[in-house]
């Protein structure tokens, strides 16, 4: 005879929550991409959030550099096999996880569709519990790059006072809110040396996409050119832990408080997306018996 079950015996399956995805992009190189990457992601550690950071110039990666990290593995093991996602991934000494990628590798700088769309969807196997993936795009607005930035909810663009970094954002915009359907931007401006200077480049950017382009920008704010941050970059440490009283530290941190608001969507937008069944809110819960 089979017993009737108790609903005290009852016990719902835990289900992970949605994860916040940034990616970090720029479309020129030599923003400081990478950095802000590396030292948002600390902040996000350093103020109790469960961080990753995933290393998306597969070909010419260099977070693992920023660090002073060796990792035995990459992504270059993952895609030929070798590896599980899982068993490449390692804890930074600030607390964050690691995604790296390989250097060299010309197989990666290429990869196909389906293999990014395969990089994308082995992340929902992670049994990693996290609240935010970050992901450092490579430059300029190459598949890979595109690839990344649509697969996730906020694309992250770094800017500078050159004319090739606003020219190339804008192209960046362009791309994809035309062919891939992406409406929002956040800006943010990097290596400012004066305060206010990074409003006058978001305000010049947003001129030239609100006359051309179908797309909302959104000035998150700017990172001072500090010498404490050159110098955590020499020393391969985030400027974050290094020199947490410098003005760049202080930036980094309050965008973290900042982006740790941006909303995550309430469903899928249904096309390629990082941890897509975790944004998916109201499925049948699983029971299991509680012996």
């Amino acid at each position: 005879m089979i017993e009737a079950v108790q609903t005290s015996g009852l016990k719902r399956a835990a289900r992970p929550g949605p994860v916040q995805v940034i990616a970090v992009t720029g479309g020129k190189g030599g923003v400081g991409k990478t950095s802000v990457a590396v030292n948002l992601a600390t902040a996000f550690a350093c103020a109790g959030r469960r961080v990753m950071l995933l290393d998306g110039d597969l070909g010419l990666a260099n977070v693992d550099v920023f660090l002073g990290l060796s990792p035995r593995h990459t992504m270059a093991h993952v895609l030929s096999g070798e590896r599980t996602l899982e068993e490449i991934i390692i804890e930074s000494p600030q607390g964050v996880q690691i995604v790296p990628g390989a250097s060299g590798v010309a197989e990666l700088a290429n990869l196909s569709a389906a293999g990014h769309l395969n990089l994308v969807r082995a992340f929902s196997a992670l049994s990693s519990q996290i609240d935010t993936l970050i992901v450092d795009t490579s430059a300029g607005i190459s598949h890979s790059v595109v690839q990344f930035t649509q697969a996730a909810q906020h694309a992250l663009v770094v800017v500078c006072d050159e004319p090739a970094s606003m020219t190339d954002a804008y192209a960046l915009a362009k791309v994809m809110s035309r062919n891939h359907g992406m409406r929002t931007f956040r800006i943010l401006a990097n290596m400012v040396r004066t305060p206010g200077e990074g409003e006058l480049l978001f305000r010049k950017l947003e001129r030239v996409t609100s006359r051309f382009l179908d797309v909302t920008l959104d000035y998150v704010g700017e990172i001072p050119d500090d010498p404490y941050l050159r110098r955590s970059i020499r020393e391969q440490r985030p400027v974050v832990t290094a020199f947490p009283a410098s003005p760049s530290s202080r930036a980094f941190k309050k965008l973290a408080l900042r982006a740790d608001k941006w909303p995550v969507p309430d469903a899928p937008r249904g096309n390629l997306e990082f941890f897509v069944e975790r944004l998916i809110r109201t499925p049948q819960p699983r029971l299991e018996v509680v012996q």
